[in-house]
């Protein structure tokens, strides 16, 4: 399973304008294509609930629930925190919080991490010290894995200097959560996203085969573009067959 980029949405139902399943669902047809459930307070049964309500929006577009912990509910892609556990179980998708380098070092079969705070952040505030972008891209270039950037990524300037500094992408949180148009939010961060990895889009358009698939944008490129060149990964596209610290 290819490890998640562009934007990642990070879920707090706490905090969801107008309901967790109306934010993921403007989420994705903004263009997201993961989402990772956390919601730890919840008893097991509900959390499988929502796992299985968030797999059925994310089902259409070919999109991935990643589950908070060790426990997947009954998929093959967690998120662990950093404390552990270690050695990391043996699914699909296994990703990790990091924090520093101590920690990224600590990695093992992981496929990719998150490291934060990049930026203060209105979720955990007083968290940090922030990395900023010149300790996002140290970390990133120290990193085994792939690098997802998170902690107060609210703009689409945020995004791009994100991925200039190297990040595969950016977890979101509270400007998707609170966004009055979670669809219109996401466009602009993911649009963000893509022409920051693939700045011949933000030139021209012309000459460049694209995939569009009505309720979602931006248009994303198709596979033999720059975007999956540059990070070995790239925008996941949309798919007509389903499949399946924090």
């Amino acid at each position: 399973m290819t490890p998640p980029s562009g934007v990642v949405v990070l879920t707090d139902r706490l905090v969801a304008r107008g309901g967790l399943d109306r934010v993921v669902a403007g989420a994705v047809a903004g263009g997201v294509r993961w989402v990772v459930l956390r919601e730890k307070d919840l008893p097991r049964a509900e959390r499988a609930a929502l796992a299985a309500e968030l797999r059925a929006i994310l089902a259409d577009v070919g999109g991935t629930l990643i589950v908070a912990g060790p426990d997947p509910l009954g998929g093959d892609a967690v998120h662990l925190p950093a404390a552990g556990p270690y050695p990391p179980p043996t699914h699909r998708l296994v990703g990790r919080s990091c924090h520093d380098e101590a920690e990224l070092h600590r990695l093992t079969t992981e496929h990719y991490a998150t490291i934060s705070p990049v930026w203060p952040t209105k979720t955990k505030p007083g968290y940090g010290p922030p990395l900023d972008i010149a300790g996002l891209g140290s970390l990133v270039r120290a990193s085994p894995v792939p690098l997802l950037a998170l902690g107060g990524v609210e703009t689409p300037e945020q995004v791009t200097a994100c991925v200039r500094a190297g990040a595969v992408g950016v977890a979101v949180l509270g400007a998707l959560m609170r966004a009055e148009d979670p669809t219109e939010t996401a466009a602009s961060l993911t649009s963000a996203y893509v022409e920051a990895i693939n700045p011949v889009l933000t030139q021209t358009r012309r000459g460049v085969t694209q995939v569009s698939t009505s309720g979602l944008r931006p248009t994303v490129p198709t596979q033999g573009s720059s975007l999956t060149a540059r990070s070995g990964h790239g925008l996941p596209q949309p798919q007509t067959a389903t499949r399946e610290k924090q």
